[in-house]
C-alpha cells in the first residue's frame, strides 16, 4: 500500500519534486518559487521543450540544492480537469516515481479536492501483490513507499481523502482476494477472511455446509459435490442508518428493513466440473470468485467510510471440481426457492450459486434493490470485450443510475436485453423434465439466457445483474489499475450508493 500524506506547501529539500501544470497556465506558488531557486532555469527548460501543459507532456531537469530532480507533468485544459482526470494523473505520476525513495507533488495551485483524487489515483496504481515473490532483484522492486502532497490547506485535503482512502482499502482487499491462488483461497478460507470486516462494524455470518443443507440450498451445494472443499455462504451487514441495536437481554439485533442487497458469485476455482474446461487458460479460473471479492471489498468500503446506508452483502462460495461424487450433466436438483433445475452443463455453475443466494436475500431481507456481480459467462466477453461489463435489469431507473455511476468512475456498463418470463430468450431455458434448465436449448446469446435464468429467482424485485467476466482481470496496465485483478465493481457500486442513498 502506498502511504499518502498531505503537508503545507513548501519546497521539498530532498527526493523528487513533481509539478503538475495546467495547459497554458503561468508558473505560480511553489512552481514560481522553484523557478526562482533555479534562477529561471525552470522557465527556460519548459520553453526549450515547447512544454505547454498538454496532457501527457513531461519535462525533467536536475533539482536545486538537495532535490534529486524536478518532474513537470501536463494536466491538460483546466475545464477538462475532472476528479477522474486527476486520478489518472496521480496514477501516471506514481509509475514515473517507482524507483525513487521519496517524492512530493507540488499541488498548491490546485484545489484540495483534486489533490485528494490525485492521491487516490496514485494509491490505486501503486498496488502490488508480491506476497509469493522471493527472488526479486533490488532493481526489480518498487522503492517508492509513499507520496507527500504539498497543498494550501492540508487538513482540507485530508478530509477529502479520508473517505477515498476507505474506498481504496476496499479495492485493495478485493484485488488481494482475486489474486490469491486457489490452493490458498478456497471457500472456507475466503469465508474466514470476511470476519476481518467486523473491526469496521460489519456484522458477519458464515453458513457452513450443514447450515446450507438445512436451509435447502440444493442448487448452490450441487456445484461443490465433486470437491473436498466444503461450500460456504457469507452474509455481511453494514447498517449505517438504522445501526445494530441489541436489547438489554442480549438478543441479537433484527435484520434491517429494506436495505440495499449486493450478491456475489464466489467460485474459488472453476474446472467446469464434469463438463470440464480446456486446459489452456484454466489457471485464470482462480478469479471466478471476483464477484464475491468485489462485494466483500464494497462492504469494507461502505463501512470504512461510514456510509449512510443500510446494506447487506451476500456471497456464495464454492469450488467446482470433477470427481466420482460430482454433479453430472442431466442431474436434477431442488433450489432454495423450491424450483427444480435440470443441470445440462456443469460449467454453467455460477448461476446455480446465485439462484439460491438471490432468493435467500430477498426472502430474508426484502431489499429495496438487489444487485449481483458475477464472472458469469464467456459470452459477455465475446459481446463487449474488456471495455464494458454487461448490465441486465428488470428496472429502467435502476439501470440508468448504475450506468451513470459507471461513467463517473470509469467502470462502464452496457445494458443488454432482458425479457419477461415466458418470452423469447426465456423460453429457451424451459426444461422438459424440471422447472428450468441451466443452459439454453438454442445457440448463441449465452449471457442473455444466463440472466434469464437468474430472473426466475428474483420474483419481480428491482434487480440488476452485472456480468463482469471481461472486467475482473486485465492483461495490461491502466491509468489507475496495474495488470492483474481490477476490483471492478467496488468503486462503481460505492458511487451508486453515494449518489442515490446518502443525500
Amino acid at each position: 500500500m502506498l502511504d499518502i500524506a498531505f503537508a503545507k506547501a513548501a519546497l521539498p529539500k530532498t527526493g523528487v519534486a513533481v509539478l503538475p501544470l495546467v495547459e497554458g497556465a503561468a508558473l505560480a506558488g511553489q512552481g514560481a518559487a522553484l523557478d526562482k531557486l533555479l534562477s529561471g532555469g525552470l522557465t527556460a527548460a519548459l520553453k526549450a521543450a515547447e512544454f505547454t501543459g498538454k496532457k501527457g507532456q513531461s519535462v525533467t531537469l536536475y533539482g536545486p540544492a538537495g532535490l534529486k530532480r524536478v518532474l513537470v507533468l501536463g494536466l491538460g485544459k483546466i475545464e477538462e480537469l475532472t476528479v477522474r482526470k486527476a486520478e489518472e494523473f496521480g496514477g501516471t505520476a506514481q509509475t514515473m516515481l517507482t524507483k525513487e525513495a521519496t517524492a512530493s507533488i507540488l499541488a498548491d495551485a490546485l484545489s484540495e479536492k483534486l489533490a485528494a483524487h490525485m492521491a487516490l489515483g496514485a494509491r490505486l496504481r501503486g498496488y502490488r501483490f508480491d506476497k509469493y515473490r522471493t527472488t526479486q532483484k533490488d532493481d526489480e522492486k518498487t522503492k517508492l513507499a509513499g507520496l507527500k502532497f504539498l497543498v494550501a490547506e492540508p487538513a482540507k485535503a485530508s478530509a477529502f481523502y479520508t473517505p477515498l482512502a476507505a474506498v481504496a482499502e476496499g479495492v485493495e482487499l478485493t484485488r488481494n482476494l482475486v489474486t490469491e491462488p486457489a490452493n490458498v483461497l478456497y471457500p472456507e478460507e475466503f469465508a474466514d477472511r470476511t470476519e476481518a470486516l467486523k473491526k469496521l462494524g460489519v456484522k458477519v455470518e458464515i453458513f457452513n455446509k450443514k447450515d446450507l443443507e438445512k436451509l435447502g440450498f440444493g442448487s448452490l451445494l450441487s456445484v461443490g459435490l465433486g470437491t473436498a472443499r466444503e461450500s460456504r455462504m457469507v452474509v455481511m451487514q453494514w447498517l449505517g442508518v438504522s445501526g445494530f441495536k441489541d436489547d438489554k437481554k442480549g438478543k441479537k439485533s433484527k435484520d434491517p428493513v429494506a436495505p440495499i442487497a449486493f450478491i456475489g458469485k464466489g467460485v474459488t476455482f472453476d474446472t467446469g466440473g464434469i463438463s470440464i474446461k480446456p486446459a489452456a487458460g484454466m489457471e485464470d479460473m482462480k478469479w471466478d470468485m471476483a464477484g464475491a471479492g468485489a462485494v466483500t471489498g464494497l462492504m469494507a468500503a461502505l463501512a470504512g467510510r461510514k456510509a449512510k446506508v443500510d446494506a447487506v452483502g451476500l456471497i456464495g462460495l464454492v469450488e467446482n471440481m470433477p470427481s466420482g461424487t460430482a454433479t453430472r450433466p442431466g442431474d436434477v436438483v431442488t433450489s432454495y426457492s423450491g424450483q427444480t433445475i435440470e443441470i445440462l452443463n456443469t460449467d454453467a455453475e455460477g448461476r446455480l450459486v446465485l439462484a439460491d443466494v438471490l432468493y435467500y436475500a430477498q426472502e430474508r431481507f426484502s431489499p429495496k434493490y438487489m444487485v449481483d456481480m458475477a464472472t458469469l459467462t464467456g459470452a459477455i466477453i465475446m459481446s463487449l470485450g474488456q471495455e464494458y461489463a454487461g448490465l441486465f435489469s428488470n428496472d429502467d431507473e435502476l439501470a440508468e443510475k448504475l450506468i451513470a455511476a459507471g461513467k463517473t468512475t470509469d467502470e462502464k456498463l452496457w445494458r443488454m436485453p432482458l425479457v419477461p418470463m415466458g418470452e423469447s430468450y426465456d423460453k429457451s431455458i424451459n426444461s422438459p423434465i424440471a422447472d428450468v434448465q441451466n443452459i439454453s436449448s438454442g445457440k448463441g446469446g449465452g449471457s442473455i439466457t444466463a440472466a434469464q435464468f437468474l430472473q426466475r429467482f428474483v420474483n419481480g424485485k428491482p434487480w440488476a445483474h452485472l456480468d463482469i467476466a471481461g472486467m475482473a482481470w486485465t492483461g495490461k496496465d491502466g491509468p489507475t489499475t496495474p495488470k492483474g485483478a481490477t476490483a471492478y465493481g467496488v468503486r462503481l457500486l460505492n458511487q451508486w450508493v453515494a449518489d442515490n442513498f446518502e443525500g
